[in-house]
């Protein structure tokens, strides 16, 4: 073995060298015995004092200048107080351990890296409920990186037919899941749990199998009966329901409403993009009805209930679904109704009961708009004409049927 002494190599002297320890400077040496030639750094390990060495890959895999990066590396975690020898078993044993991770711990590192972008605040419950009920006993424990086809059928099959937008859900989430594993490096292939091209074969279409179910709406004819009934009970669930039917939104988009959207005198409430399901702002015409409401709930404005327009009996809550549903169920008299229905009911009134076109009726209701044509040509919110709507709405809840 010849020790030559200390100097900068040139790439020609690297591909020349044929046998013994050839040095570059800096402690990072070039190790060549018989066919083989291994770039290494000598250090003194800064936590026992032993003398090192430690391998940093092959000559033919890894020319000088990469060498010569990896050695300033290594130098730097010494003057650290680092040995680059135990940080690298370190980092090759947490690697060893995320190879094996479970699809149910792949699928918590998925929600919590996701949840910060997800606009719904329930989001992460959700799909940590929806994973523990349908998928975690088939396979949660199963290393992320041996789930299959067969694993995804086992989940999706029992339910596809019978419960098909719940199992489309499911796949979905799965599909996500495995994605952010292959992405993290922690399994490779192709994704079983994807739609095209691969369960398409194996599973009937959702839309032929789905049975769809409408929201029960109230019947146009009997709005009026219900709202009187919910005029009457006096609670904040109640008033909730009243401004829910009142302004066409959806129950969330009115259970999260601040003072702070509200603008009485310009008789507007402008609902934040962060809150709406098409991710954009959403300007809503109030009616003398709507903010009648809004005074009614007004003295609740308080440091205990803080900014909500509808606060729950939690300070600083909402009101919750359960609540709105419950004071709809005794106003209608029954529970084969929902919150959500009221936007059909709105909607079955505007087309049965008014001229009023239907790009109005739709820009009322948030619709996203799925014809690109049309979205690319609809740039105003028709405001003015939906605040005559609106108040046409209002005054229809004023007559019995």
């Amino acid at each position: 073995m010849s020790r030559l002494a200390p100097h900068r190599l040139t790439a020609r002297q690297v591909a020349a060298h044929k046998d013994g320890d050839l040095a570059d400077g800096g402690n990072l040496w070039l190790v060549a015995r018989g066919n083989s030639r291994i770039w290494t750094i000598r250090y003194t390990s800064p936590t026992n004092s032993k003398r090192r060495e430690m391998s940093l890959g092959s000559a033919y895999d890894i020319g000088l200048a990469e060498a010569r990066t990896l050695a300033t590396d290594a130098r730097r975690l010494v003057n650290q107080r680092i040995d680059p020898l135990e940080q690298r078993r370190t980092e090759d044993s947490a690697r060893k351990q995320e190879a094996g991770l479970s699809f149910r711990a792949v699928a918590d590192r998925y929600i919590e890296s996701q949840t910060p972008g997800w606009r719904d605040p329930r989001a992460a419950s959700i799909w940590s409920a929806s994973l523990e009920q349908n998928v975690y006993g088939f396979f949660g424990d199963k290393p992320v990186a041996m789930v299959d086809t067969s694993d995804v059928e086992s989940v999706l099959k029992p339910i596809w037919t019978e419960k098909t937008e719940t199992a489309t859900r499911i796949r979905g989430r799965i599909e996500r899941i495995l994605d952010y594993a292959r992405a993290q490096g922690w399994r490779s292939g192709e994704n079983p749990a994807r739609w095209r091209g691969h369960l398409s074969a194996i599973l009937a279409p959702p839309s032929k199998v789905a049975k769809v179910e409408h929201h029960a709406a109230i019947d146009r004819k009997d709005i009026a009966r219900v709202m009187a009934a919910l005029a009457t009970s006096g609670g904040i669930a109640a008033k909730s329901v009243r401004f829910a039917c009142l302004t066409a939104a959806r129950s969330g988009e009115v259970r999260s409403a601040t003072w702070g959207e509200i603008d009485l005198g310009a008789k507007v409430w402008t609902v934040p993009a962060h809150r709406m399901k098409t991710g954009k702002e959403h300007r809503v015409p109030l009616s003398d009805g709507a903010v009648a409401i809004l005074q009614e709930v007004r003295p609740l404005r308080d440091e205990r209930h803080g900014d909500l327009v509808f606060p729950g009996q939690r300070a600083g809550k909402p009101l919750s679904d359960v609540a709105l549903s419950k004071a709809l169920h005794i106003a209608a008299g029954t529970k084969d109704v929902t919150v959500h229905g009221l936007r059909s009911t709105f909607r079955d009134w505007a087309a049965e009961e008014t001229d009023y076109p239907r790009e109005v009726a739709e820009m009322a209701l948030a619709h996203a708009i799925s014809n690109k044509v049309e979205a690319a040509y609809r740039r105003g919110d028709l405001f003015e004409k939906r605040r005559e709507m609106m108040g046409a709405w209002a005054e229809s809840m004023t007559r019995q049927k």
